[in-house]
């Protein structure tokens, strides 16, 4: 299916759903002039489902009783068979059209092929000058190695997705479209904290100098500055294959870098060269989730980088101090070979012990050996005697909340799982500590999941008892600290757990105070955290806590369809009060034109659910069907505007990205000189002019990424066919299990979905947390 995005057919709003991810003008489809009635397919339909499958017996009643179906009809449209059948007979027309035209060709005079000829020589003549008097684009006669850091840096400044993908699989030949940017990961801030102070003007200066040395463009030089701290000019000119530690740049534009700085001195071998990839590669695994790879993966992806000696530059790296290694046991003792085998030299008396080699960056490292010392003593310091202060309340408790409350009792971590309506349950929890008189709070990921699990406490929770875990970890929110700069709390319950990366995860584990509890609770089926580490499956799987599953399944269809898609089934559901509903599309164009109907007409007249209430999630940022055009046209429709401030206007709706990997929604209120002012979560939020491109984007669109820990009361997922290969079972569980009410899919994938439900699940990160814990904490039974 192509990917070049076709605007609807529908005159109404064509101009906002063309752009590309590129900015490229999309191109017209003129095949068929008239718009096809909106495709409504049986609610009781799979969405794996082929289109024309979809359109049983079940659409004629659809198309008798328009009123019930939540898709509105067009009053001026007409078929889809209709306006084939208008498109082939302009085809015949055509033909003899073209027939007739060579007769009168033949029987031009001399003197008017001439005319002809000068009036397109005219025509040539004018679009020349009109495009010499279109404004200069920055950078358009760059070439070479200056024009790719160049793209490079347009691409990260414009939430491109930096190269991660090193330790893919290989891909298939055609290229889909980008996926959603992967953000550097790093501590979290809470929304209203200050951006980093920008670099000293001069020492911008004097990168700029030797980028431009260098054949580099200039708008690389304030990154560079930030990347590489102080000294950043001379430290480049030292060592050139530095600038990689850049977001962005590829490992052949810093070699072109490094050519013009060096000269004949530049070489393939060149040991500064083999540790800045190292280094470089190891970034990108974290981008990637992974907290350290293995030896023989490092070493091959170095000499697909054109690295001599991979070892070598292994052991530079190592011995610089820039990365550590690791041997990690992979199973007990007596897994290996028999005492005394010869085949593994082995002495009389001893056991061969596989073991694997591990190489990391140490921030990434340090990070999850510290995790799993605090939780060791998280597990290890629980007061005997404090179990029996829950004794009367765990009794009383009912079957689904009792459970939990023994779990906690008597031990100091416990994992649960479970969807939404299992969120209950740690509320149950959460209220029967604080009756005890226990300093109890409870953390969500973002600021909807705190509102939504405190309305489940009701009014007799008090201030302060569900906070973000942003807040928590910054200060703003939350109990405090005592003396020892530990958390003064007795339980700390940490909702949507999958989301908590290895350092966020060390520090609230590190903060706790001897004696805590911690209940790490959320649904592992969902996607995994935007940082590296995957902490919430770690510990599922090293067993050394208990483990309390909740019975509560998410009720109505929309939580039988989630629920099915969590065992990798994508089964058929009743949905009477057309609670999902799938509507099959051609290509993105049509994809794109669909959603817009969606949001702003069909969802709001069958359910009385706002555009403000809903959302739209896709695949990535880029494509004819990305959060990029989706916005474009959205934003047309519920809220024109010139866009005056970089593209917003006041009532935009935003995604506004504070920090790596997290997203907050809001609005924008106005724009000022010190910035665009926006409101997320009820906090005024100013972002400076120069952060805002980086920050900010509208948000009527989002990936599933950026929506996971939110829940909408209507969701419209659009899979277009050039989405199909960015499809995974925690992708689609996570997509449909955003909606409350109503769930929409804008399907354009034909058996992808089933295929990517049944066949593609998470894909592995390379973590040590599972090691370092059975090491210390002894399993659980």
């Amino acid at each position: 299916m192509s990917t070049e995005p076709v605007p609807p057919e529908s005159t109404e709003n064509a101009g906002a759903a063309t752009p590309d991810a590129a900015g490229e003008p999309g191109t017209a489809d003129t095949t068929a002039t008239a718009e096809p009635a909106e495709p409504v397919s049986d609610a009781t339909a799979a969405p794996g489902a082929p289109a024309d499958g979809a359109r049983t017996g079940a659409d004629a009643g659809a198309e008798a009783d328009a009123d019930a179906d939540p898709v509105d009809q067009d009053d001026s449209a007409e078929g889809p068979s209709g306006a084939e059948g208008d498109g082939e007979a302009g085809d015949g027309e055509a033909g003899d059209g073209e027939a007739g035209d060579a007769e009168a060709a033949a029987q031009l005079s001399e003197a008017e092929a001439e005319l002809a000829a000068q009036k397109l020589e005219r025509e040539r003549i004018e679009r020349r000058k009109a495009e010499k008097a279109e404004p200069i684009v920055s950078g358009a006669k760059l070439s070479g190695k200056a024009a790719d850091l160049l793209a490079a840096v347009r691409a990260v400044e414009g939430g491109a997705k930096p190269p991660a993908t090193v330790f893919d699989e290989p891909a298939p030949a055609p290229r889909r479209p980008a996926p959603e940017p992967v953000r550097r990961p790093q501590p979290m801030a809470d929304v209203p904290s200050a951006h980093a102070a920008p670099p000293a003007a001069d020492a911008v200066e004097e990168v700029r100098r030797v980028l431009a040395a260098g054949g580099a463009p200039e708008p690389l030089a304030p990154q560079a500055a930030v990347a590489l701290g102080e000294g950043a000019e001379e430290l480049l000119r030292e060592d050139p294959w530095q600038l990689l530690r850049v977001p962005g740049v590829r490992p052949e534009q810093a070699d072109g870098f490094a050519r013009a700085l060096l000269g004949p001195e530049c070489s393939p071998d060149d040991e500064r060269r083999g540790r800045a990839v190292t280094v470089w590669l190891l970034e990108q695994a974290a981008l990637a989730g992974h907290t350290a790879l293995e030896l023989p993966a490092l070493t091959a992806a170095l000499g697909r980088q054109a690295v001599p000696d991979a070892d070598a530059a292994v052991q530079g790296t190592l011995a610089e101090g820039e990365a550590l290694a690791f041997q990690d046991a992979l199973d007990e003792p007596g897994a290996g070979q028999p005492a005394g085998d010869p085949a593994e030299g082995g002495e009389e008396g001893e056991e061969a012990r596989p073991v694997r080699v591990l190489v990391g960056l140490e921030r990434y490292a340090l990070a999850e050996e510290s995790l799993a010392d605090a939780l060791a003593r998280v597990v290890n310091s629980l007061p005997k005697e404090s179990a029996a202060r829950w004794e009367q309340i765990t009794a009383a408790a009912s079957a689904g909340p009792a459970e939990l409350l023994r779990a906690v009792a008597g031990h100091g971590l416990v994992l649960h799982t479970g969807g939404e309506a299992a969120r209950a349950e740690p509320a149950a929890l959460l209220t029967a500590a604080r009756s005890l008189g226990l300093r109890a709070v409870a953390a969500c990921h973002t600021p909807d999941g705190r509102g939504r699990f405190a309305a489940l406490l009701g009014e007799g929770a008090g201030d302060g008892a569900v906070v973000t875990v942003p807040g928590l970890i910054a200060g703003a929110e939350g109990p405090g600290r005592d003396a020892d700069g530990a958390f003064a709390l007795d339980l700390l319950v940490l909702l949507d757990a999958p989301q908590l990366d290895v350092e966020s995860a060390a520090m609230l584990a590190e903060s706790l105070p001897d004696g805590a509890r911690l209940v790490l609770s959320g649904d592992p089926a969902v996607l995994w955290s935007a940082g590296p580490g995957r902490v919430f499956a770690d510990l599922l799987a090293a067993r050394v806590c208990p483990q309390v599953a909740s019975r509560t399944p998410d009720p109505g269809p929309i939580g039988e369809l989630v629920s099915g898609v969590g065992i990798g089934e994508l089964n058929q559901v009743d949905a009477p009060g057309k609670e999902i509903v799938i509507v099959p599309v051609r290509d993105a164009g049509e994809a794109v034109h669909r959603t817009v109907q969606l949001v702003a007409d069909s969802v709001p007249r069958a359910f009385g659910i706002s555009p403000e209430e809903t959302v739209a999630i896709t695949p990535g940022h880029g494509g004819a069907a990305g959060t990029r055009a989706l916005n474009a046209a959205l934003k047309e429709r519920l809220n024109p505007g010139p866009g005056r401030f970089g593209g917003f206007d006041p009532g935009d709706r935003i995604a506004y990205s504070p920090a790596p990997g997290r997203t907050v929604q809001g609005r924008v209120v106005t724009a000022d000189a010190e910035g665009l002012h926006l409101a997320c979560a009820g906090a005024p939020v100013v972002v400076p002019r120069e952060r805002v491109e980086q920050t900010v984007r509208h948000g009527w669109a989002l990936t599933a990424h950026q929506a996971v820990g939110r829940r909408w009361p209507a969701a419209v997922v659009v899979l277009p066919g050039d989405a199909a290969q960015a499809l995974s079972r925690p992708w689609v569980y996570t997509a449909f299990g955003r909606a409350e009410r109503h769930l929409s899919v804008v399907h354009g994938v034909e058996q992808a979905l089933p295929r990517a439900v049944a066949e593609i699940p998470a894909k592995p990160r390379t973590t040590r947390l599972p090691v370092l814990l059975r090491a210390q904490v002894p399993a659980s039974g």
